[in-house]
């Protein structure tokens, strides 16, 4: 089943439902399975994941699974790596439009292509009650994590008007990031990236002939 069984708290059954956690669950696996993440893949392909390896292991999927709240059994076979990889594929195009607009017609896209009608589930009472875009309630992998990962990010398009994420710029890194704050729009996935990133402009800067290079922020 393609939900999270009562294993936390009565209190934080809906934190693990919401928006933001499902939108920092489909960042993490777009990452795993596309990028350069905890469980990337690292082929000859570069950072954007896509002429790469396959995916990670299975077992390394369903790892990451868990540590998103997912519950026993969590069983991920090869063949569902790669229908996850494709999705996460897909994903990406949202992440790496440019600007709003281009976004929500990426968004538009994977909904007519990718999902089932709009439905609550509470999963027999397992869950809290949550909508859900898949044709069922024990949908594949691959199904289950593009139709809940396009309802996440459309949502937070639809609330912040505004792209829901972004590629990080730093060269060779390939991560997918979300924008979930306020304040200036972040370029990189994480502060290891624009730290380094900050370090090459400095030392570009002090290099004989070497033009000023600007801050970068995460």
């Amino acid at each position: 089943m393609r939900y999270i069984r009562r294993v936390f708290a009565p209190d934080d059954r809906s934190t693990r439902h919401s928006v933001h956690a499902v939108a920092r669950r489909t960042e993490a696996l777009v990452n795993a399975l596309t990028g350069q993440g905890r469980y990337g893949p690292r082929g000859a392909g570069g950072g954007d994941g896509r002429d790469g390896a396959d995916g990670p292991a299975p077992e390394e999927v369903a790892r990451l699974l868990r540590e998103h709240g997912e519950s026993e059994p969590v069983t991920v076979a090869p063949a569902d790596v790669a229908e996850l990889r494709t999705a996460a594929l897909a994903l990406r195009e949202v992440f790496a439009a440019t600007g709003t607009d281009a976004a929500a017609a990426a968004l538009n896209r994977l909904l007519a292509r990718g999902t089932g009608p709009l439905r609550l589930t509470a999963h027999g009472g397992d869950s809290p009650w949550h909508p859900h875009l898949d044709r069922a309630d024990d949908a594949p992998w691959g199904e289950w994590f593009l139709a809940s990962s396009c309802l996440c990010l459309t949502v937070l398009l639809w609330e912040r008007q505004r792209p829901p994420g972004g590629l990080c710029a730093a060269p060779g890194c390939g991560n997918v990031y979300l924008t979930l704050g306020s304040g200036v729009p972040r370029r990189y996935c994480s502060r290891r990236c624009a730290t380094r990133e900050r370090v090459a402009a400095h030392r570009r800067a002090k290099a004989p002939g070497g033009g000023r290079g600007g801050a970068s922020r995460d």
